[in-house]
């Protein structure tokens, strides 16, 4: 490179964008990389800070920022994902669908560490909408030896994707509603307005719902009948507490599911059940996902519409991060809770 004082530029192409920063009301490119400089930019970019400015002369070992980028978003990009053109030397990753964010953290550090390359993502799980950037990378100097992006390249032919999206299904979802005082019509049933809310939001649908007593056998039966009709996803409340009442995990215990684990270090969602019933899922969900704005099953709904199969070691490592701080104005999932 070389590097010449901005009197002196009239006429140079610019060798990358420049950026220009008006304090609170403006971030963006001042310049674009390409452009040939004219008289009446020397004041411009005087008043950005540019002194001087530099003429490029790549060997081909070499690579400008922009190339850089793109090759680092192509090799990293897996299903689902698809990237912008360079802006200011920085490439975006973006979802093409609704799914669920993943990321190889073991590799994603790797790739930090090749040095000057820099990959920035959202946290791995992260429920992301269609069109929503999940993450950005760029290399620090604006020129990078090519050999290191061939590295970058390499570690990413070892392994299925840096990042990805697992796309949502829309399942059907069978609910049972445990609870005398419920079953009796001494209390509201609240389901509609707070799980099937949430349910629904998600693009899928409670295609049955049955309200039963607190009967071991009669929640048995209740599972069992939505299992026949399709359900690929069956939801209980209440009746997972120590109160000799709460027979509900007796009762998917009857129905033949097998129990994988009861209780998570998650809160609110400490007295959460996980079972199978064959290939369906079966999820527990304790009293707390009536009057918390967000549960254990927030974390977990997006990971079996994704497709996910939940094992012991999932929830144990969900206590960093499982304390919901109960914000008084809610911001989840762009919140430090299940992450």
């Amino acid at each position: 490179m070389k590097k010449i004082n901005v009197e002196d530029s009239v006429g140079t192409i610019l060798a990358h964008d420049i950026t220009r920063i008006i304090p609170g009301k403006f971030k963006g490119v001042g310049f674009k990389k390409g452009h040939v400089v004219r008289k009446e930019d020397i004041p411009e970019l005087l008043k950005i800070g540019k002194r001087s400015l530099y003429i490029l002369n790549l060997s081909e070992d070499e690579l400008h920022e922009d190339d850089a980028a793109l090759r680092i978003a192509r090799a990293v990009s897996g299903s689902h994902l698809e990237f912008t053109e360079p802006r200011e030397g920085k490439t975006n990753i973006i979802s093409k669908v609704d799914g669920l964010f993943k990321v190889d953290i073991p590799n994603l550090i790797k790739i930090n560490k090749l040095g000057s390359i820099i990959l920035a993502t959202l946290k791995n799980n992260f429920p992301c909408k269609k069109c929503q950037t999940v993450a950005s990378t760029r290399i620090i100097p604006l020129v990078i030896q090519a050999k290191i992006i061939e590295k970058l390249e390499k570690l990413t032919y070892q392994t299925e994707s840096i990042l990805q999206v697992k796309q949502f299904k829309k399942m059907k979802i069978g609910a049972v509603i445990t609870g005398s005082e419920i079953y009796n019509g001494l209390i509201t049933d609240d389901f509609d307005k707070t799980i099937g809310r949430k349910i629904k939001d998600s693009g899928c649908e409670v295609v049955k719902k049955l309200t039963v007593t607190d009967d071991i056998e009669s929640i048995s039966n209740a599972v069992l009948e939505l299992k026949g009709f399709g359900c690929e996803l069956i939801v209980t409340t209440g009746g997972l507490s120590v109160d000799p009442d709460d027979v509900t995990l007796q009762g998917v215990a009857r129905a033949g599911a097998d129990i994988s684990f009861y209780g998570s270090p998650v809160l609110p969602g400490s007295m959460f059940m996980y079972a199978l019933l064959d290939d369906i899922q079966v999820l527990g969900l304790p009293a707390c996902v009536f009057h918390s704005k967000q549960t254990i099953f927030d974390l977990l709904l997006p990971r079996i519409l994704a497709g996910e199969r939940l094992v012991k070691e999932d929830i144990v490592q969900m206590g960093h991060g499982g304390l919901c701080m109960d914000c008084e104005i809610c911001h989840f999932p762009v919140c430090s809770f299940g992450r």
